[in-house]
């Protein structure tokens, strides 16, 4: 009883979520335990609360600093006492922390992999009584795991160091069955009890655009979601400046994030975004682990992504207060060509002496991408071809995704591939090294003065797609390099086509060629039982939410998340008896928030 009675008083629900109660009640009957919960489920109150019942303090290692903030704010305002230790403290700031620990003052400590094995980390772990380890984005431990942290590997060995071992609980919201045992072995769990609870968001829409025009396209769907909070993704920091520039010219309240920034602006950029004075945030991968935004109603990849882990971390920024929200990957071939670029990079920028190690790195890599690239360019359920990635069954099509809703279609090129191929063919026989752009415009007729000096309007296959553009082609020849129906290589200071086996054999009639087109977009998001009445108080509620986070300089969630405001909206509480009733209220926010929101509704009421 007493945990339900935490869990009202504290996080403000009446009962567990899925996962949670086995997993609070492993940890506090002394079991390791590893979790796989999606983002939103509530992984933190898996740890966060056997830490507030078991003696002395539980260290959670956690991999960024802004996660350790956020964390550490959002259990200060329910009245856990908790601090984090991080790379930006000065000596001064650091050494109050260890001396808040030694007295008892804190149950939970947030802390880098990286400084684990320092001295006198060391020295401070050896002398307080540490009951719980908890590892948060527990994938990062695993050389298949999309975010491979050397650092990682460094957990074990500290919990070797200490003088008596604690229980131990991972927890990652993306883990396949290798990275799961990865785990299991790498921090070396004692037979733990295994969560899954499905990959499943249910209110996320999953969308992918074939891409024509991403800049256009882009455009067009952020006018359909008006002023609601949304993430767009970029490839490279050069493509973040871009978009970003695009979106403020056209009159959007847009703000970038990559890692080419000053600290300085990254964090100002970051507040702007989190306290919703820019609802647009434009950003390289570099954002968003941890960041505990929950009204990201929209995430949208510019690009592909080099792997479906990475993909599905990103696109669950969406919908964390369990809002429809949109998950949209705007599709083109040339992402692939891109992500085995950067992929091949690593090569180059790896030490010498780790040689093996890189090389089965990006063989797992190139792996990933062609899961990746079977995601994006497949007409069946988006959704269940993720959950089937990571180990899941599921029965029946979700009825949510673009796969189902019909947004994609596949079309026979194989003509025209027959075509394409010729011209390579054509073009290697020759002597010439043709590139994407250059076939196309010798299959277009083109007279460029390029295309007449080489004497490329002499091949037999000049013109022969002239009811083409050039950039139809282009997207057929990306479609067939992602399909593997032509090869690319590097030559000189470009890349050049190249005909392979399953070129031949479409040639010799053997293999057909299928490519996606898109059909139509889809609708805006519905809020579901959602009364104009209703409608109108929850503004109202977010007004005078972002009142007082403005006034104490903390994010707006951090006072209630969205879907404690529309539970208000619902169930409109006359006192703070009732609004202990609303989901997600604890015992320290209504205290502190609760006349305020009274007040409000009251004074909707009268007025309505």
């Amino acid at each position: 009883m007493r945990k339900l009675q935490l869990l009202h008083e504290y996080f403000g629900h009446t009962s567990f979520r899925d996962g949670q109660q086995e997993a609070v009640d492993a940890l506090l009957g002394g079991k390791d335990v590893l979790a796989v919960m999606p983002t939103g489920a509530g992984k933190s109150v898996c740890y966060q609360l056997p830490a507030l019942m078991l003696p002395g303090i539980s260290i959670v290692i956690s991999p960024l600093i802004s996660l350790m903030k956020d964390q550490v704010e959002n259990l200060r305002q329910s009245g856990i006492s908790a601090a984090f230790i991080n790379s930006a403290m000065n000596s001064d700031e650091y050494q109050a922390v260890m001396y808040g620990a030694r007295q008892g003052q804190y149950k939970l400590i947030y802390v880098a992999p990286e400084r684990l094995l320092t001295e006198s980390f060391l020295r401070f772990a050896a002398n307080i009584k540490i009951s719980m380890i908890t590892v948060d984005e527990a994938h990062c431990v695993s050389q298949w795991g999309q975010d491979f942290r050397q650092s990682y590997l460094d957990i074990a060995k500290f919990v070797e160091l200490l003088p008596k071992r604690p229980v131990i609980g991972a927890f990652t919201a993306t883990a396949t069955k290798q990275v799961r045992q990865d785990i299991i072995s790498l921090l070396k769990l004692i037979e733990p009890v295994a969560i899954t609870t499905g990959f499943d968001r249910k209110n996320l829409y999953f969308g992918v655009e074939i891409s024509k025009n991403k800049s256009k396209e882009l455009l067009s769907l952020l006018r359909k979601y008006k002023d609601r909070s949304g993430i767009v993704y970029c490839i490279s920091r050069k493509l973040v400046e871009q978009v970003c520039d695009e979106l403020c010219d056209a009159g959007f309240a847009a703000t970038r994030y990559h890692a080419g920034l000053s600290p300085e602006e990254r964090a100002l950029n970051q507040q702007d975004f989190i306290y919703d004075r820019r609802n647009i945030m434009v950003a390289t991968n570099a954002f968003g682990m941890g960041i505990d935004k929950h009204n990201v109603s929209f995430v949208i990849h510019y690009n592909m992504p080099k792997d479906i882990e990475s993909y599905y971390q990103e696109a669950g920024r969406a919908g964390r207060d369990g809002e429809p929200a949109d998950c949209i990957l705007l599709y083109s071939g040339k992402d692939v060509r891109t992500n085995q670029f950067l992929i091949e990079q690593s090569r180059e920028s790896a030490d010498a002496k780790d040689s093996a190690l890189i090389e089965s790195l990006i063989a797992k890599g190139k792996e990933r991408l062609k899961c990746m690239t079977f995601y994006c360019t497949s007409v069946e359920c988006q959704r269940n071809y993720m959950l089937r990635y990571f180990g899941e069954k599921p029965a029946v099509l979700c009825g949510n995704c673009s796969g189902c809703l019909g947004n994609t279609e596949k079309k026979d090129i194989t003509l025209e591939a027959m075509k394409i191929i010729s011209c390579v063919y054509r073009g290697q026989q020759n002597g010439y090294h043709l590139s994407r752009t250059k076939t196309a415009q010798v299959l277009t007729g083109s007279t460029q003065k390029s295309i007449l000096e080489m004497n490329l309007d002499k091949l037999s296959t000049y013109g022969i797609m002239s009811n083409y553009s050039v950039s139809n082609i282009m997207q057929m020849i990306d479609s067939m390099i992602a399909g593997g129906d032509l090869g690319i290589r590097q030559y000189k200071e470009y890349s050049e086509l190249v005909i392979n086996a399953q070129s031949a054999a479409i040639i010799r009639k053997e293999r057909s060629v299928e490519m996606m087109v898109s059909k139509k977009v889809k609708e805006d998001p519905v809020y579901e039982n959602v009364s104009p009445e209703e409608e109108q108080l929850f503004q109202q509620l977010r007004r005078l939410r972002e009142k007082i986070s403005t006034k104490e300089h903390i994010p707006p969630y951090v006072v209630f998340s969205n879907a404690a405001l529309r539970d208000m909206c619902r169930k409109k509480p006359q006192n703070i008896h009732e609004l202990m009733e609303v989901s997600g209220v604890g015992m320290m926010r209504s205290q502190k928030y609760g006349e305020d929101f009274i007040r409000e509704i009251k004074r909707f009421l009268k007025h309505k």
